[in-house]
């Protein structure tokens, strides 16, 4: 079993760059909450000078549309969604910034280079165990684009959310490695 290792956004280049595709992390702290169409207009309000609604530098965004919240609870279940909704838009954000994307399945090409080239790493989160994923978080709150929803900006604050890394800085692809480690000789 490999070590945990613990990372706290804002992320800075040497949190992301000593990770290597398969190690196991537990992230705490505040991440922010997006899907397509809130990253559609956070693309547009940077293409436009205007500030995006929450500060992208060191940032980790977790792609999610959770349910309400049941009573006592800060937020219903929290479940990753495909990431690959969000390919066109991750480039930009990573040049704002974004240190770290939470999602689940395999990203284009385009967004593997920009995370070599920024120095930013995708962390999958586990499919199907929203529940699991709500209990790390310890408050949440609406910050930007409400008329989305479920998929409105969230301000999340997490603990000890466990997560691996599937794409590092170095060009690491634990989906492939692990297609290479079962195939057939």
């Amino acid at each position: 079993m490999s070590e945990i290792i613990l990372l706290s956004p804002p992320l800075v280049d040497s949190d992301v760059s000593s990770l290597k595709a398969g190690d196991k992390v537990l992230v705490s702290g505040t991440i922010y909450t997006g899907r397509d169409a809130a990253h559609k207009r956070i693309v547009e309000a940077l293409a436009e000078g205007k500030e995006p609604p929450f500060p992208l530098e060191g940032a980790v965004i977790f792609y999610v549309g959770p349910s309400p919240a049941p009573p006592g609870r800060v937020i219903g279940a929290a479940g990753p969604t495909t990431s690959y909704r969000m390919d066109a838009y991750a480039p930009t954000l990573m040049e704002h910034g974004l240190k770290a994307m939470i999602g689940k399945g395999k990203r284009n090409d385009e967004v593997k280079q920009a995370m070599q080239k920024n120095k930013a790493v995708y962390l999958a989160a586990i499919g199907g165990a929203g529940a699991l994923m709500a209990r790390c978080i310890k408050e949440a709150e609406v910050i930007a684009y409400p008329e989305l929803g479920p998929e409105a900006v969230r301000r999340l604050v997490v603990q000890d959310m466990p997560l691996f890394v599937v794409n590092d800085v170095q060009g690491g692809d634990l989906y492939q490695q692990g297609r290479q480690a079962y195939a057939r000789q």
